[in-house]
C-alpha cells in the first residue's frame, strides 16, 4: 500500500469509529502498522500528527472555514484572477474548446498523457498544446486511459510527458505562489465555464458552498445546477471542486470519492494552518 493509501484507510476508520474516539494505538492497528511508524508515516505525509489532522477534518472546522470564508470568497471574486490569495497567483488561465472540438470528440486533437503517483493516489493528466484537459485520480491506469478516451473519442493519443503536465503536477509539492503559469483547455457550456472558474476564486485550505457559488454567479437559486456544474469538473485539484461543501457544513460528495475529498481539505488544512499552532502549542 503507499502511503496515501494507508491514511485512507485511517480516515475511513477513525470517521466509522469517531464516536468512540479511537486511539492512536487502535488507528495505528488498523492499517497494521506500529503507532511509532503511523504516527512517522502520517506526520510526514499530513505534515501534523494525527491528533491535528483530525481537528482539521471535522465538521466543525469546516463550520469554521465557512464562516471565515463566505466573505473572503466576495471580495476576492471582486478582484478576478489577479487577487492576491495563493491561488490566484497560480494564473490559471480558462480557454474553453471550441463547439466544434466538443461535439467532433475531439477529432484532430493530438492528446499527450501520463499516469503518475500524487499525495492522494494515482492521476491520469492528459495535454493539448493549448493546456491541460483533463486530470482525474484512477484505480488504475488501464481503467483512467478507458476513461480518457471515452471523453475524447476521435482524438490521437500519446504517453508523454510535456512541461504543462509537469507545470500542473507541481501543485502538489510546490508553493503555489511561485509557480509557472498553467493553462487550462476545457470543453464545457457557459455556466459550467463560469463555475468553474468561480471555484478558482475559493483560497487554498478555505472551504464554501454551492449555494455560495450560485449568488457569486449572480443566481443564488441554482445551488442544484452549481452541485451539477461542480460534478463535472474535468480537472481534478487544479479546478478545486473538493474545496465545496454543503450549506449545513456535512462535507458532501465527491467524483473522486469522500474520503479523498476528506483528504485533500485535511491536507490543505495542515499546510495552511498546521505550522503555525505547532509553533503556538
Amino acid at each position: 500500500m503507499t502511503d496515501y493509501e494507508r491514511i485512507a484507510d485511517a480516515i475511513l476508520f477513525i470517521q466509522d469509529e469517531f464516536r468512540n474516539q479511537p486511539t492512536l494505538d487502535e488507528v495505528a492497528a488498523h492499517v497494521h502498522l506500529s503507532p511509532y511508524h503511523f504516527q512517522r508515516v502520517f506526520k510526514r505525509w499530513a505534515g501534523v500528527s494525527p491528533k491535528k489532522f483530525l481537528q482539521y477534518i471535522s465538521i466543525q472546522y469546516a463550520k469554521n472555514m465557512l464562516k471565515k470564508n463566505k466573505s473572503l470568497l466576495d471580495v476576492t471574486h471582486e478582484t478576478g484572477l489577479s487577487g492576491t490569495s495563493r491561488l490566484h497567483d497560480l494564473f490559471v488561465t480558462i480557454e474553453g474548446m471550441t463547439p466544434g472540438e466538443y461535439k467532433n470528440g475531439g477529432q484532430q486533437l493530438a492528446i499527450s498523457f501520463s499516469c503518475v503517483e500524487s499525495p492522494f493516489g494515482l492521476v491520469i493528466v492528459a495535454s493539448t498544446p493549448k493546456g491541460i484537459c483533463h486530470l482525474a485520480f484512477i484505480d488504475s491506469e488501464i481503467k483512467g486511459m478507458q476513461s480518457l478516451r471515452s471523453l475524447f473519442p476521435n482524438a490521437s493519443f500519446t504517453r508523454k510527458v510535456d512541461l504543462l503536465q509537469q507545470s500542473a503536477l507541481h501543485v502538489f509539492t510546490d508553493d503555489w505562489s511561485n509557480m509557472a503559469r498553467i493553462r487550462l483547455h476545457l470543453a464545457g457550456t457557459r455556466f459550467q465555464l463560469k463555475v468553474w472558474e468561480t471555484l478558482l476564486s475559493i483560497p487554498f485550505g478555505k472551504l464554501s458552498t454551492y449555494s455560495a457559488i450560485g449568488e457569486t454567479i449572480g443566481l443564488p437559486k441554482a445551488s442544484r445546477a452549481v452541485g451539477s456544474a461542480v460534478g463535472k469538473n474535468p480537472v481534478a485539484y487544479l479546478i478545486p471542486c473538493h474545496r465545496v461543501i454543503q450549506s449545513s457544513g456535512v462535507l458532501g460528495g465527491y467524483h473522486w470519492g469522500s474520503i479523498r475529498k476528506t483528504a485533500i481539505i485535511g491536507w490543505e488544512a495542515a499546510r495552511t494552518f498546521g505550522e503555525s499552532q505547532d509553533s503556538a502549542s
